[in-house]
Parts: C-alpha cells; sequence; structure tokens
C-alpha cells in the first residue's frame, strides 16, 4: 500500500499493489494517530500524587483539593514545560492531536498577565515543540456551582466574565492561526456557567468549531443539578442548549436511558476518560446501550494520570465487562474485533471533537500515522485486524515504534529528537513545585 503526502502534510492517494520505488518503507503495520479529545496538561504534574487516602471517603472532590494546591504554583513557563513533555509522552503512545481544555488562564491572585493569552500562547507552544496537532479549547469558568454561586479562592486562576472571554477568543484566533492550530471553545460545566452567560457567548461568538463542556461526571452534581432547575444535568442541557455534531459532551458518566437515547441522536460525540474516570471513581459510562444506538464517542486522557492509547481503550472495554459480568461488549456485531471497532469509533469521534482532517488513512485527510513494531513477534505474526487486538490487548506502548503528524515524523524509534532538552525543563518544573 503506498501512501502519497504533499508539502502540506495531507495525504494525496492512497494506493494499493503499488510499486515501492522512492518511497520509505514502514517499519511495521500503519495505522491513523488517535484524536486526544480531552486534556487539562497542567494536571500531568500531579499525576501519583492523589493516592493517599483521606479521613473519609474520597472521591472527585477530595481529589481536586488536590488539584487546586498544585494549579496555586504553577507558573507560564512551568505550564509550558508540563505540556511539552505531556505531549510528546501522548505522542509516544499513538496519539497524534489533542483538545486542550484550557482553563488556566490567570496569575496565582487571578489578576490578568500583561498578555491575557499569556497560558494560552505556552500550550500552543509546547504543541508546536512536541510536534503534536492542536485544537485548543479557551474554558469559560465564572462560578463554583449551579446558580451562579461566587467562586471561591482555589478557583481564582480559572475565572472569567463574559467581555474578559470574548477578549480572550478575539486574541486567540490570530494566535491559533499562526501556530497552525485548531480554535475552538468550552463551557466548563453546568455548575461554572449561568444560562444567561452560555446563551451570550453563544451568539457573539462564531458558530463554527467545536465546543465542548463537562457534563454529569458525578453522581453530586447530578444532585445539585436536580436542586437547581428540577433537572438532572444532560436533560437541562438537551432542554436549553442547541446541541449538535459541533459539541463534545465531557464524561457523561450518569446519562439514564432516555439521556443516552438524546445524546446518540443529536449527533454529538461522548468524550470518554476511562483511565481518569477510573483513577477518580466517577462511575462507568453506558457505553453498550450507547454504541447500540449508534452514539460517537471519542478518547481523552483528562488528568493524565495515565497517557496511553492502549490502556484507554482498554480500559473503556473492561469496564463494561466488569459490570456486565459479558466479554467483547463493544464489538459492532458477531465475529468482529473489539479492538478495531473501539478504535474506529474513537477515530472518527475524535476527528470530530476536534474539528481536523484527521482519523483515517485516506485522501484529503492529515497524514498522521502510528507505525507499529514490525519486529515484535505478537504483531509480526498477526493479520488484519488482530494487530489492533495484539496492540491493544496485550502490548500497550511498547508496540510504537513511529509516528507521523501532519506529515512530519516526530516519534523516531520511539524517541523525539528533543527528548533531553524537553525532559530537562520538565524536571525543573516538577522539582520546583514538589517544594510547595
Amino acid at each position: 500500500m503506498r501512501i502519497e503526502i504533499d508539502g502540506a502534510g495531507l495525504i494525496t492517494a492512497v494506493k494499493p499493489n503499488a510499486p515501492s520505488d522512492g518511497a520509505e518503507i514502514a517499519a511495521g503495520p500503519v495505522v491513523p494517530t488517535l484524536p486526544n479529545l480531552h486534556s487539562h496538561a497542567f494536571q500531568r504534574a500531579m499525576a501519583g500524587l492523589a493516592e493517599v487516602s483521606g479521613a473519609g471517603n474520597d472521591s472527585f472532590w477530595t481529589w481536586r483539593e488536590e488539584m487546586y494546591r498544585t494549579v496555586g504554583e504553577i507558573t507560564p513557563e512551568d505550564a509550558q514545560a508540563i505540556a511539552t513533555r505531556l505531549y510528546v509522552d501522548l505522542l509516544k503512545s499513538g496519539f497524534g492531536a489533542i483538545a486542550e481544555f484550557h482553563y488556566l488562564h490567570h496569575d496565582k491572585s487571578g489578576a490578568l498577565y500583561a498578555d491575557r493569552a499569556e497560558t494560552s500562547k505556552r500550550i500552543l507552544a509546547a504543541a508546536e515543540a512536541s510536534g503534536i496537532g492542536m485544537t485548543l479549547l479557551p474554558v469559560f469558568y465564572a462560578h463554583a456551582n449551579f446558580g451562579g454561586i461566587a467562586p471561591h479562592e482555589g478557583q481564582r486562576r480559572f475565572i472569567h466574565d463574559v467581555d474578559g472571554f470574548e477578549r480572550l477568543m478575539g486574541e486567540l484566533g490570530p494566535a491559533c492561526g499562526q501556530a497552525g492550530a485548531t480554535l475552538g471553545y468550552a463551557f466548563h460545566s453546568l455548575r461554572a456557567a449561568t444560562p444567561e452567560e452560555m446563551n451570550t457567548l453563544l451568539a457573539s461568538l462564531p458558530n463554527s468549531g467545536p465546543l465542548h463542556i463537562h457534563i454529569a461526571e458525578q453522581q453530586k452534581e447530578v444532585d445539585d443539578s436536580i436542586a437547581w432547575s428540577g433537572k438532572r444535568p444532560m436533560q437541562w442541557l438537551f432542554d436549553h442548549m442547541p446541541v449538535d455534531e459541533r459539541w463534545c459532551l465531557i464524561h457523561a458518566t450518569h446519562a439514564n436511558p432516555t439521556e443516552v437515547e438524546r445524546m446518540a441522536a443529536s449527533g454529538a460525540v461522548a468524550g470518554l476518560c476511562p483511565a481518569t474516570e477510573a483513577n477518580l471513581g466517577d462511575g462507568i459510562f453506558e457505553a453498550v446501550a450507547y454504541r447500540g444506538r449508534q452514539g460517537r464517542l471519542g478518547i481523552g486522557t483528562d488528568s493524565h494520570i495515565s497517557t496511553s492509547v492502549a490502556e484507554e481503550l482498554r480500559t473503556l472495554e473492561y469496564s463494561q465487562r466488569l459490570r456486565d459480568e459479558r466479554r467483547n461488549r463493544l464489538a459492532d456485531g458477531p465475529h468482529r474485533s473489539v479492538g478495531r471497532d473501539i478504535y474506529d469509533a474513537a477515530l472518527a469521534g475524535g476527528a470530530q471533537a476536534l474539528g481536523q482532517p484527521i482519523g483515517a488513512i485516506a485522501p484529503g485527510k492529515l497524514a498522521s500515522l502510528v507505525v507499529l513494531d514490525g519486529d515484535d513477534a505478537f504483531i509480526d505474526t498477526a493479520k488484519n485486524d488482530a494487530i489492533l487486538d495484539r496492540w491493544l490487548f496485550a502490548l500497550g506502548d511498547r508496540a510504537v515504534r513511529d509516528v507521523m503528524v501532519a506529515g512530519q515524523w516526530r516519534i523516531r524509534e520511539g524517541r523525539h529528537d528533543q527528548d533531553e532538552t524537553i525532559n530537562a525543563a520538565f524536571k525543573t518544573a516538577i522539582r520546583k513545585l514538589a517544594r510547595h
């Protein structure tokens, strides 16, 4: 199979049974890189530090206090170093593009930087240094809970009013254009934005580009939503917002059968983050029922407790098995490969959620490709869809050899060409944070 790529990194032709004259021969099977639809890059700095039990029943809400402590100390330079190393690690596992759900906007006091887009530009710089594809999602975050409750001290670095957020978006259009990044935006959650604020921004910002929101991640959020509006968060969202293919609903863990049906019918993407959801004890998304209604889904690494394509997809499938006490839950029918079906679903949903021409080896798509290690005995002896099953369920990251993004090799034989420099900056940032 010959894949022809132009100078802009787009695939121009895919030719079976073609001669190899003048072409580079891949060192193993080639598949599309997976889009990563949900990231809080700065949270990678605290990975593994919230695994000590507290005085009571630990949950997302107790984990969040550790996150606030970490975020309170991160400088823009730290954020860039952490994000750059994270993005390289994600590339090495087979991700090729990321949607950065970015809400670390302001300094430690909550004040604007001299450049209000300072931290967003640091994310763009991290993407450029690593070579990962970027969809930047500045996050509107204004309140602590439903009903416009005032934010508390731990949230001060995240907070915008509508006017300030519109100004930020205006500055990021040119910055993303220059960096070759896609620009969308996000509402943090129904807890953090009032209906009036959401409607104002929907009317004032461009009606294009991805639009993401956290929704129904924890049972407490569902209970608080009912107390506020008489409706569950997913129910309220579909009753009051124009949810369509542009939207990505992050987590959607606590969706009842009616909400699963509405979400699938809307064309929105369910943004699942299985390793983080498992780490936080959020619950299990009803992926079997959702896929049974042709619902669209994609995968994110969220808090980056894991940075692995294989671990995320395996955790998604295994969560359904544990709940249902059955095997092979997300295959699309009898005699189907689970690995192939969940990889294909995450490719399509991720590409939609990122708003980028990725997720397939086809003309008109970006040449973002993973080369699996053809020297590995498991890969060498596997055929067709069994290659994906071996990678995702047996081998994990060590199967990934080379990674191309938009026609440029970023990972070669498991290494990035700037590994030493990137690792040194990351170590400096982590050492500084560890002293606090």
